[in-house]
């Protein structure tokens, strides 16, 4: 299991065309923090979490996992 350090949680249910956790990542980004944005299906929402130095592409072109199962 992969661990990741979550910055704020979103419920799934936001209104349509609203992407609350998505801004909040991307304002994070904007001052120079990593963050990225992955959903808890058990818990139903959006987690923003620490972005993982593994999620640079590898060698080969291809994105390499930077988050396993968050549980």
């Amino acid at each position: 299991m992969t661990h990741a350090l979550v910055l704020k949680t979103f419920p799934a249910g936001s209104p349509r065309g609203s992407w609350p956790a998505e801004e909040f990542a991307a304002r994070l980004r904007e001052h120079g923090r990593g963050a990225e944005v992955v959903m808890d299906l058990t818990a139903d929402a959006f987690l923003v979490v620490e972005a993982s130095p593994r999620a640079r592409s590898d060698t080969s072109g291809h994105e390499a996992p930077a988050l396993g199962a968050v549980a």
